[in-house]
């Protein structure tokens, strides 16, 4: 019976050990991912304006 409560808190040990760790690398991953995503929105952000105000400058609205 002790040698069986022994396995169970040992077990439930090793859950909690492996548990964190996974934790962790995930949320290393998870930040990884989203700055990754964030510096591409940035690119894509910054050519959609280059191309519009490259658009808007060459309209010729017949002021002038």
């Amino acid at each position: 019976m002790l040698t069986m409560f022994w396995l169970q808190i040992q077990l439930l040990a090793v859950r909690r050990r492996i548990a964190v760790e996974q934790r962790g690398a995930l949320s290393t991953e998870a930040v990884v991912i989203t700055a990754a995503l964030a510096a591409l929105a940035i690119v894509v952000v910054a050519i959609i304006t280059e191309k519009v105000t490259a658009k808007a400058n060459g309209m010729n609205l017949g002021a002038g």
